[in-house]
């Protein structure tokens, strides 16, 4: 499975694509599979989006699961405190562990 992510340019959050558009929620991401190189260079040229990339990510029952630690980190957010993270989109998802 492969899903794109990115910076958003008015915030700066991470985003993930939908399948229609860029979400903070990575239980949201969809797989991108072969089209993800056009995907990115599109968004990113239309200024929709800041250095978006593709990843390789795993599915899971709670949404996609980063293949790289780094992305999972970036999927959870801050690192600070509990506080500070990404809530996920609903109630079940975000059980999986860094």
């Amino acid at each position: 499975m492969k899903i794109a992510t990115g910076s958003d340019l008015a915030t700066g959050d991470v985003v993930w694509w939908d399948g229609e558009g860029w979400s903070r929620h990575i239980e949201a991401a969809v797989d991108v599979g072969d089209a993800g190189t056009g995907l990115i260079a599109r968004e990113e040229a239309a200024l929709r989006v800041n250095v978006p990339y593709v990843i390789d990510a795993e599915p899971s029952p709670d949404g996609p699961r980063p293949a790289h630690i780094k992305d999972r980190i970036r999927a959870r957010g801050p690192t600070v405190g509990d506080d500070l993270g990404i809530k996920p989109a609903s109630a079940g998802a975000g059980s999986w562990v860094i």
